[in-house]
């Protein structure tokens, strides 16, 4: 089993990260779009944006370790060769990193336009830095909520590509993100 990335595929440290990745983002908009709805007395209308803001700082910290690890990994070599689709498969994987970056800055400016702290858990909190600016607030709930609409977009767009090159072109797009690649599969390939 390898660790790392080869050629031929994704490394487990990859896999894992693309995995805790998506089951969390999709949780916190799942999250983040049910919060919209509750009334004032709802028990959960102040518990759940402390557990979003708790989970969105710690997601922070693991999109980062992420995006460390790729830049230090050797990507796989694309499995299609239409350059239109790889073109867009790079656009989404750019829009896939940046858009949750932009997610979590805005929702940290949202909820620290009061100047308070963000808790995380009962462990750590992350001050207010940028705070007090005319209508803050709204401004960084509104840019946070069109964000989110567009990542719910992209990740459906890159889940059913995905599912696309499974089911209809048979090639290994998806399965090279369900298992790492053994050392026999790159033949050599260490890069």
């Amino acid at each position: 089993m390898q660790w790392r990335n080869s050629g031929t595929g994704y490394g487990l440290v990859n896999i894992v990260l693309h995995w805790l990745v998506a089951v969390v983002i999709v949780g916190m908009l799942a999250l983040g779009l049910w919060m919209t709805g509750l009334d004032y007395y709802h028990p959960w209308y102040r518990q759940g944006p402390d557990l979003h803001r708790a989970i969105g700082i710690l997601l922070c910290l693991v999109l980062l370790f992420r995006l460390l690890w790729r830049l230090g990994s050797p990507r796989p070599r694309p499995l299609s060769r239409v350059r239109w689709e790889r073109r867009a498969a790079a656009a989404a994987h750019a829009l896939l990193y940046l858009l949750p970056f932009a997610l979590i800055l805005s929702g940290y400016l949202l909820s620290t336009a009061d100047g308070r702290a963000v808790a995380v858990f009962d462990w750590f909190e992350i001050p207010a830095t940028l705070y007090g600016i005319e209508r803050q607030e709204d401004i960084a709930g509104e840019i946070h909520f069109a964000v989110a609409m567009v990542l719910i977009t992209v990740v459906l767009l890159h889940a059913s590509a995905a599912l696309h090159h499974h089911l209809r072109s048979g090639d290994d797009t998806l399965r090279r993100m369900l298992r790492p690649p053994s050392s026999s599969d790159h033949h050599g390939d260490q890069r």
